[in-house]
């Protein structure tokens, strides 16, 4: 199920929660499957995780003004594999010169794993923007995706929650701000350079390995940002 609002401002979202740990409360749009792997010859089974999330705003004639966002947070622990793709897509359709469409789409993924595949991850992160016949529309599409790896299973803090909680409403507040269209990239742009700070900051404080054998030792954690902005 992809996060795909009607064409109206009022729009609702819908919230799906699949993962171990995920913010009470956080606006969430996603589509998240999990799997048990086959047990391989070391005797290996642990979850194989897809996260799939998306934000598409389509505005024309009849809707001129459309946003949609998307902000969501998958939290896995050691997994054999975890593939995250995540995309935001606006398209304006139509308008004339006089009554110019404006379409928006942010989406923000952030995807937490652990263990000694946690740096394998295949990772996805695209926007599209296209005006069809539309010459004077207004089209921005913005895809920020974060990847957390850790070398053991880590939760985010109570304060990291309320501090993404709170930048979930700032996203989401765009929508009815009226702002320029430089003006929403460049405060999506803000926002997402917070998300990143706040997981640098949590990351920091992830558990670390404390033998000397462990292969895991000098796995350190680290938080990888995708932004692609169309």
């Amino acid at each position: 199920m992809h996060h795909r609002k009607p064409r109206t401002p009022t729009a609702t979202k819908t919230a799906v929660r699949l993962g171990a740990a995920v913010t009470a409360g956080l606006a969430m749009t996603a589509v998240t499957t999990a799997a048990r792997a086959t047990p391989g010859r070391f005797g290996i089974s642990h979850d194989v995780a897809i996260a799939v999330d998306a934000a598409l705003s389509h505005a024309d004639r009849t809707h001129v003004n459309q946003f949609d966002e998307s902000f969501t947070i998958h939290t896995y622990g050691p997994t054999v594999a975890v593939t995250a793709n995540n995309r935001a897509t606006a398209v304006s359709a139509g308008c004339t010169l006089d009554n110019p469409c404006r379409s928006v789409a942010l989406s923000y993924q952030i995807v937490t794993t652990a263990g000694r595949n946690a740096r394998l991850i295949n990772a996805t992160n695209i926007s599209r923007s296209l005006n069809e016949h539309c010459p004077a529309c207004q089209t921005v599409s913005a895809a920020y995706q974060f990847i957390v790896a850790t070398p053991r299973q880590f939760t985010l803090s109570r304060q990291a929650r309320n501090e993404l909680n709170t930048i979930n409403r700032q996203v989401d507040a765009l929508k009815t701000s009226h702002l320029p269209i430089d003006q929403i990239t460049r405060q999506a742009d803000e926002l997402a350079q917070q998300v990143k700070a706040i997981l640098d900051r949590e990351a920091a404080h992830a558990p670390r390995t404390s033998s000397n054998n462990d292969p895991l030792t000098d796995f350190m954690p680290t938080v990888t940002m995708h932004r692609h902005v169309r």
